[in-house]
């Protein structure tokens, strides 16, 4: 045990993750990451902050919309605004996303509407959105199943472009993201995933946000080392970043894409941040972790941190602030009048479109669970589920 204590301690030291802006918003140059971000014009950088404070406000009426009931369930990405929005931002919009079910700031970056993104949640509708409109794919709930689906793409792509059979509209470097969390890098598709990437080089960029906590099992758990180290042993670059840090997310990633779109294969960014909320609504966090954690990284908050800076270098006013609040309340207001609005799906379209040809089992469980809900129907009423 002795060797082992050892060996965690020094040859597997967690690396230090990359950072520009400190946890005071004073901003440090980088070597190597720096100059990713010397083309940002003032303006965008300030869009930077509008989509992080919008997702915020739109994470947080989500929230209170499924305690009123009026949502199956949520899964709160509060904390994270920073980490996915440096991601997606440093995408090109031809680039294909395949997220899990908390990437609520990419979504909305990438012009998924508010009501689409609830479509699932109040049991509206499986996906909400055409996920070639936006080139981001439907959220994915079975635990890792997306990387699969995104390695998948990622050869299709390949093979189109060997073929000469490249659709109309489709880029040339067009790469593929991975999302997935710490917990997910432990299932099993995670590894099939990295071995087909890196056997074909396919041109993936796999974005893990570390939050910290698989639901109530800690990181240290689930990993012996860094996620980042986790591409090494498949034969491709993983990196680690300050995902409370907007600008060297964005720098690592443009990094990394710069590589893969040269042909360099398949890369990792971990990006190492907090999931301030619970897991989902239906997760009590108290009851795994210490309210000093929590409030220990809260001072860490990415918005405030990005803020600070963007003032100090007289890029945000004021007024600018204010206008981003004000467009936040209308989208919490417009959010509400949605959502309540959404109908949810008939029992038969769950069903009958399980399979293209009519299936015994599937039809033995539509029966059984209308059967369930007509138990519930007040005597003499017929449930029309």
């Amino acid at each position: 045990m002795g060797d082992v204590d050892h060996m965690r301690g020094a040859d597997l030291a967690d690396p230090v993750p990359v950072q520009l802006l400190a946890e005071d918003g004073t901003f440090t140059e980088h070597p190597t990451f720096s100059r990713y971000i010397e083309g940002l014009d003032d303006e965008t950088l300030r869009e930077l902050y509008r989509h992080m404070v919008l997702e915020r406000r739109f994470d947080t009426e989500a929230t209170s919309l499924q305690r009123q009931g009026m949502l199956a369930l949520w899964v709160p990405a509060l904390g994270q605004e920073a980490a996915q929005t440096g991601v997606i931002a440093a995408l090109q919009p031809t680039d294909r996303v395949f997220p899990t079910y908390r990437e609520h700031a990419m979504a909305l970056y990438r012009g998924v509407k508010p009501e689409e993104l609830m479509g699932m949640f109040r049991a509206a509708t499986h996906t909400g959105w055409d996920p070639h409109k936006y080139n981001f794919n439907g959220y994915s709930v079975v635990l890792a199943s997306q990387v699969m689906h995104a390695v998948g793409w990622a050869m299709g792509i390949k093979q189109d472009l060997a073929t000469g059979a490249l659709d109309e509209g489709r880029a040339e470097d067009e790469l593929v993201v991975a999302c997935l969390g710490d917990g997910a890098t432990s299932q099993g598709d995670a590894h099939e995933s990295m071995v087909f990437a890196s056997s074909y080089e396919l041109p993936v960029l796999y974005f893990i946000q570390n939050n910290q906590w698989a639901i109530s099992v800690p990181q240290h758990t689930q990993s012996r080392v860094p996620l980042a180290h986790r591409a090494a042993g498949y034969g491709f670059e993983g990196l680690r970043v300050d995902g409370n840090d907007v600008l060297a997310t964005y720098a690592v990633t443009q990094y990394m894409a710069e590589q893969i779109r040269a042909g360099a294969g398949p890369k990792l960014v971990e990006a190492v941040t907090y999931r301030i909320g619970a897991h989902t609504t239906a997760d009590d966090p108290t009851k795994y972790r210490t309210q000093e954690e929590l409030e220990a990284w809260k001072r860490r908050d990415p918005i405030l941190r990005y803020r600070t800076w963007l003032e100090a270098q007289s890029i945000l006013t004021a007024e600018a602030t204010e206008q981003v609040d004000q467009e936040a309340a209308a989208l919490a207001k417009d959010l509400r009048a949605a959502v309540h609005s959404l109908e949810p799906i008939p029992l038969e379209r769950i069903f009958d479109t399980v399979y293209a040809e009519p299936h015994r089992q599937v039809e033995v469980e539509k029966a059984w669970l209308k059967d369930y809900e007509a138990g519930f129907a007040e005597e003499g009423q017929v449930s029309d589920k």
